[in-house]
């Protein structure tokens, strides 16, 4: 079931779903969403550090890009074909019988800005900032500015609680985030050739 305004709301003030700072209604809450605001830090790969991304290697993901904040005031110039990570503002938490769905802006998408590709489920249990995987489809530079609404979030009740919440499973790897993380692909990666070795 997702969740509407009104439930969104409701969810809020039961604790069921915390966001920090706490969201404005009249300007970001939808009929059955709630917009989030972009954070100010960008991770930007360093496309001439490596010459390719090889998962088997001993490489660090994190070292294949760089970090980039934006002062208060100033915007990030999405280029064409750029793809770069940032996170929201806000900080999500949520109970372990709700999941959390990133969906990106209408508004956005119709100047070929996509806020993400894959990273759309957020699990019960969930706590952290959202990386954004931020793309610029269109053909000309787009400037996004922190503080602006970059994404919304749609809320589902479970049927029952998560018997493993996100945030207790072992080997999570992004719980507690507060800027956006680079892939940790490589230890997922390791751990299957590791079981199949054994």
């Amino acid at each position: 079931m997702v969740l509407s305004d009104q439930d969104i709301v409701r969810y809020l003030e039961m604790e069921k779903i915390r966001i920090t700072p706490p969201p404005d209604f009249t300007k970001r809450l939808g009929s059955c969403s709630i917009d989030f605001r972009l954070g100010n830090i960008f991770l930007v790969f360093e496309h001439s550090k490596y010459p390719y991304i090889d998962l088997r290697s001993e490489i660090d993901t994190r070292d294949l890009m760089r970090k980039v904040e934006v002062p208060e005031g100033e915007g990030f110039t999405m280029q064409p074909g750029e793809f770069v990570l940032a996170a929201t503002l806000e900080t999500l938490e949520l109970a372990d019988d709700v999941m959390g769905r990133l969906e990106g802006r209408s508004s956005l998408g119709r100047l070929g800005i996509i806020v993400h590709s894959t990273s759309g489920v957020f699990d019960p249990g969930w706590m952290g900032t959202a990386t954004l995987e931020l793309g610029n489809l269109g053909r000309m530079p787009v400037k996004l500015y922190p503080g602006m609404p970059i994404c919304a979030f749609t809320f589902e009740q479970l049927s029952s609680p998560a018997q493993t919440p996100y945030r207790k499973k072992p080997g999570n790897k992004y719980a507690g985030q507060i800027e956006p993380e680079a892939s940790r692909f490589r230890a997922d990666f390791h751990a299957s050739t590791k079981k199949r070795e054994d």
